[in-house]
């Protein structure tokens, strides 16, 4: 028996270019996957109301550290540097799978609630074999569609982060993706999160590439982020390796240069940036409207909720704000126009969306509300103060709605926020990751003292 579900009477805003915004409009999903989007559609099914309601397609997070949940705002003030120190080489050490799994629990009912239906989980908190299986776990017990980025271990910020010789267990590797990810067409797909040259020596670098191919996943690395990063060239060594490839993304990219951007996009790389991050703690300012100018398609990221808040509205402003506010100064200061790449209030949600899809190689099935595609659909409420009276949909969603106007959310079909709920146990959530928070702090406390 087919599973229906209409989506009748709101605005849709489609990001899929053959079908545009919908001011009034129904979004028919049969077993998951998306038959039409028309003005008017007849049909048997579960009719949910969106009257006064924004549709768009759900937000992709491609980039965040999720097993960082229980240690949520523990780090407001720090910088990059700091937080090597404050996070990976204090709390990471710590982290038992029983943290990792409320963390990821927590951290995807999280993205769920704030209208984020895809996340790239960049886990490099693989202290046993043990913590990737608590990580995988919790993912899929929530529904989310997620690129489990497998990282390495953080027990030693010297022997992980620096000229590392210590390579990614390619044994366990394998043995996850045999056992969660033996076939690339569910829910859950899996990646490597590699740390890359100068964290890592040459022979690690290779290796983990290496083991990425083997297994036909995609690679994510951080690079040219503040002082660390950014005096390393990582994107010429990666070149000089022959390791550059379209399966590759790069993170931050704050500090690329000229020759740099071009490999990226002469490889056919991808980009994710995480705007309030980099502006906040000093990574550099995020690179959008580069990776724009250089053909690119750049997604956005939350990466650290220890420092920078959890969802999207805030990332679009952040990187909104901060490239408008660099390009005017730079126009002014040499007294020229501003250029017609500009940012605009729509270009942001599709980088929010459909770019972000893009970037975890999954616009074959998520990013736009198309025909064909599954269904990971988020209905604003637009009635509200903060969104009323709409003038420009994009614009609403962009600049006007916060996490409170997430109304209904679903991910492959399947409600998983009804009426501004999430219908998932967020009670039992939150008890874990509360309990996750008491157990850390009281062993940070303890290894201080020993």
């Amino acid at each position: 028996m087919t599973d229906r579900i209409l989506l009748r009477a709101g605005h849709v805003v489609s990001m899929d270019p053959a079908i545009g915004d919908l001011p009034r409009g129904d979004v028919l999903i049969e077993d998951g996957t998306i038959t039409a989007v028309r003005p008017e559609i007849s049909a048997d099914a579960e009719v949910l109301d969106m009257t006064g309601r924004i549709v768009i397609p759900g937000f992709v997070d491609t980039h965040r550290h999720t097993w960082e949940a229980s240690i949520r705002g523990v780090a407001p003030d720090a910088t990059l540097d700091d937080y090597f120190v404050d996070i990976l080489d204090t709390f990471a050490p710590l982290y038992t799978p029983e943290d990792v799994y409320a963390a990821n629990l927590a951290g995807a009912l999280e993205c769920l609630n704030a209208g984020i239906t895809t996340l790239v989980d960049w886990s490099h908190i693989n202290n046993t074999p043990e913590h990737p299986d608590a990580a995988i776990r919790a993912l899929a017990e929530t529904g989310i569609r997620a690129q489990y980025a497998y990282g390495s271990a953080n027990t030693s910020l010297a022997e992980y982060w620096f000229e590392s010789k210590i390579a990614i267990p390619g044994d366990d590797v394998r043995r996850v993706r045999a056992k969660y990810f033996s076939s690339d067409d569910g829910l859950l797909t899996m990646g490597l999160a590699t740390r890359g040259p100068g964290f890592c020596v040459n022979d690690v670098v290779t290796s983990e590439w290496a083991l990425a191919r083997e297994l036909g996943i995609p690679i994510t690395v951080h690079v040219a982020m503040g002082r660390l990063a950014g005096r390393f060239g990582m994107v010429k060594q990666l070149h000089d390796l022959g390791l550059l490839g379209p399966d590759t993304t790069y993170i931050h990219c704050c500090y690329l240069h000229e020759d740099e951007w071009r490999m990226v996009a002469d490889s056919g790389g991808t980009v994710s940036i995480a705007p309030q991050v980099e502006t906040q703690m000093g990574h550099g300012w995020p690179p959008v409207m580069q990776a724009v100018e250089h053909g690119l398609r750049p997604s956005l990221s939350i990466d650290v909720v220890t420092t920078v808040p959890g969802d999207m509205f805030t990332q679009i402003r952040a990187a909104f704000g901060a490239e408008r506010a660099r390009v005017n100064a730079d126009c002014w200061q040499a007294n020229m126009p501003v250029p017609g790449s500009m940012l605009t209030a729509r270009r942001m949600l599709e980088m929010a969306t459909l770019n972000g899809a893009h970037v975890a190689g999954l616009e074959h099935r998520t990013g736009s509300l198309a025909p064909g595609k599954r269904a990971d659909v988020v209905a604003l409420d637009a009635t509200a103060l903060n969104m009323a009276p709409v003038h420009d949909a994009a614009a609403a969603v962009t600049l006007c709605a916060d996490v409170s106007n997430v109304e209904t959310v679903l991910v492959d079909g399947v409600i998983r926020k009804r009426d501004g709920k999430l219908t998932a146990d967020v009670a039992r959530a939150r008890r874990l990751v509360e309990e996750s928070r008491d157990r850390l702090l009281a062993a940070k406390e303890a290894k201080k003292t020993a």
